[in-house]
């Protein structure tokens, strides 16, 4: 701070080159982690290098919580887990425990889910054109096959085996690579070979997280089910896949970011075109609710003895876990002729995988410990020799100035973000993947402490 400048005015310019905080929502197990004096840099000495750290009771709780609305709704419902949102065994295991099935589009996710007790019958395999490896494995499962090519049907025939399939729809003005057209579903409808090929339904996916975009096709889709059924097919279920959003931060601190972002914030000058929208309601269960409460779709779904199958992945991991790096390397810049801090830590932008999608994880990460200081700008880059793997290029405005050691505790990224993009890039370690569950304490005056375990 120049000795000219008032605290309230060193603050005010100190905002030009740095957003307000974005703090993201937080569970119990959480605050317990970041409150606790010794359990986070017990886990980063023995690992030695960045982390994943996941909940797995978390997943399970929100598995619940999907199911608690299929009941208040009094429709039969049926929760696919969307593997590919996170590959960790402990949550395919607490989805397993929890009732729940899972998604899955290849021979590795399908061993995987069995292997962690998701039963053959509860596996969804989709995916375009199916290798017959997979084919093959799911009927002897029997799996539900999302059908996304007509030429799987001949290549299920081929088998000679049973198989239960949804057919994935191409949803109307859609311009997707994925889905079957209206002839292609009604030329599968039709047909009158021996085929033990079972048509348990229909499917459909749709970008976005409208719900009501949602509830208006699966309504429509209603009426194909019945039309399947009067040509003889056993059809039972109708899939409207995922997109049930997650709601990362508070309406005021999004509607303040977007209201206001400038390049001056990021390092750099650095744009992006469009973000994950990290505020928006109704998300998880409570989209769910919206769907079936939208022109009345759950009396639709009960009057035609429907199953309504739901294929979240991000939805179930909200809070799940979070990433965690240590900082080896402070730099101090200008921009306007401000300080910032532009840190270096021990691990890769490829545990953050919003950079895929050519955009930016924005939720705070924690510095960690806690201590008291002054507001400090910092940008955030990796261990790379590449000029774009930063982790933050947004100027985060941390509590205090990080320091050589400190810990970056970056919020809710079991969601896709921890492993989508893993890769050992310059021989540097992928990030293990650490389970927390709570322990038994021998003082039943204080709550479960924390206990933690490498997924191995």
């Amino acid at each position: 701070m120049t000795a000219d400048l008032t605290p309230d005015r060193a603050a005010s310019r100190q905002r030009s080159i740095s957003a307000s905080p974005l703090p993201a929502y937080r569970d119990e197990w959480e605050e317990r982690l970041l409150a606790d004096p010794e359990l986070l840099a017990d886990i980063a000495h023995a690992i030695g290098g960045p982390f994943h750290v996941l909940y797995p009771a978390r997943v399970g709780a929100l598995v619940d919580a999907f199911a608690a609305q299929f009941r208040h709704s009094g429709v039969d419902g049926a929760i696919y887990y969307g593997k590919k949102a996170n590959k960790s065994a402990g949550v395919v295991r607490a989805c397993a425990r929890h009732g729940a099935g899972a998604d899955v589009a290849s021979t590795g996710e399908l061993t995987s889910a069995l292997a962690q007790g998701i039963r053959g019958r509860d596996l969804m395999v989709t995916g375009p054109a199916k290798s017959d490896e997979l084919l093959w494995l799911a009927t002897r499962h029997g799996a539900l096959i999302a059908i996304d090519d007509p030429g799987e049907i001949d290549r299920l025939a081929a088998f000679g085996t049973a198989a239960r399939v949804l057919l994935r729809i191409l949803p109307p003005g859609s311009s997707s690579r994925f889905g079957l057209t209206e002839a292609e579903v009604e030329s599968i409808l039709l047909r009158t070979d021996p085929a033990p090929v079972r048509v348990e339904g229909f499917s459909f996916h749709l970008s976005g997280y409208d719900p009501i975009a949602r509830s208006e096709l699966a309504a429509a889709l209603i009426t194909r089910c019945t039309h399947a059924r009067a040509l003889g097919h056993p059809v039972t279920t109708l899939s409207i896949g995922g997109g049930f959003g997650v709601e990362y931060l508070s309406d005021a601190v999004w509607r303040e970011f977007t209201a206001g972002q400038h390049p001056d914030w990021f390092h750099a000058g650095k744009t992006f075109d469009s973000y994950y929208p990290y505020h928006q309601r109704p998300a998880g269960p409570a989209a769910l609710a919206a769907i079936l409460d939208h022109g009345d779709l759950a009396r639709a779904l009960r009057a035609n003895t429907l199953r309504l199958a739901i294929e979240p992945g991000r939805a179930l991991l909200d809070r799940a876990g979070s990433t965690v790096f240590r900082v080896q390397g402070v730099k101090t810049r200008t921009a306007q002729s401000l300080p910032y801090q532009l840190l270096t830590v021990d691990g890769t932008s490829l545990s953050l995988s919003e950079q895929w999608f050519d955009s930016e994880f924005l939720p705070d990460p924690v510095l960690w410990p806690a201590r008291s200081g002054t507001r400090t700008p910092a940008a955030v880059g990796a261990a790379t020799c590449l000029e774009s793997d930063m982790l933050s290029w947004r100027r985060i405005p941390l509590p205090r100035p990080a320091a050589v050691g400190d810990l970056l505790i970056y919020p809710n990224t079991a969601g896709y973000q921890m492993d989508s993009n893993e890769s050992a890039f310059h021989d540097l370690p992928i990030p293990p993947k650490v389970l927390l569950s709570c322990g038994t304490g021998s003082d039943p005056a204080r709550p479960p402490r924390l206990r933690w375990t490498l997924e191995r």
